[in-house]
């Protein structure tokens, strides 16, 4: 068994209605989002996320996101699974590394992607085994 890992750092996001439907108080639609990482992930990622929400907070959301960078010095491509939802009151967020979903030097990547937001500002911490 690989020995685990642990990445950390910043990200930026822009997220942008692509199609959107509105039902009785409910949203739901498709997002183009794009994402610059920072720190010991390096890179950039482009998907799009399907997503349904109501007007009090509660709603879903899912995506494959595709990141292309170098994490802790290896280069390559790995896809993200992302599904969430949340109440008014809680959330819940799971974010892990398609198996056998990786490129270059980080095939064979496996691993949990854990998002914080602080401040409006956005950290992950990316747990991971090669």
């Amino acid at each position: 068994m690989a020995s685990p890992f642990t990445a950390k750092g910043s990200f930026t996001v822009s997220v942008k209605p692509v199609d959107q439907n509105k039902m009785d108080g409910i949203t739901y639609g498709r997002y183009a989002v794009e994402k610059t990482f920072k720190g010991e992930l390096e890179g950039t990622s482009n998907f799009h996320m399907h997503s349904a929400g109501t007007d009090n907070g509660a709603g879903a959301y899912v995506a494959i996101e595709a990141v292309t960078g170098t994490l802790n010095g290896k280069s390559g491509t790995f896809l993200l699974m992302h599904a969430a939802t949340r109440t008014p009151a809680s959330q819940q967020l799971s974010i892990t590394v398609i198996p056998g979903c990786s490129t270059g030097e980080l095939a064979g990547l496996e691993g949990k992607f854990i998002i914080n937001v602080v401040d409006k500002q956005h950290f992950y911490v990316f747990e991971y085994t090669l």
